[in-house]
């Protein structure tokens, strides 16, 4: 999977969020939210192809977390992001 081209995570008053630039992302009407350790997963995955193993093996190298525990995030992340169009 992928995220796709046109969104951007941004710092806004020190909350990470997620935005649509261009035409291309005209029906993202809103921005998207993401805690400290969804962000840290963006900045590492965008602009390349990745895994849920992945994810799960960034977040295992970073965070003090059970292999399990991790995976059961990332299917929850990524499935909250597919729901809002920002992965392909």
């Amino acid at each position: 999977m992928r995220i796709k081209e046109g969104f951007t995570l941004r710092t806004i008053c020190g909350e990470h969020v997620v935005i649509g630039e261009g035409l291309a992302q005209v029906n993202f009407n809103k921005m998207l939210s993401l805690n400290g350790s969804a962000a840290y997963l963006w900045e590492q995955l965008k602009d390349r192809d990745f895994t849920e193993e992945d994810a799960v093996n960034l977040l295992l190298e970073k965070y003090d977390v059970d292999p399990e525990h991790a995976l059961e995030d990332v299917k929850k992340l990524f499935e909250g992001w597919k729901e809002q169009g920002v992965l392909e």
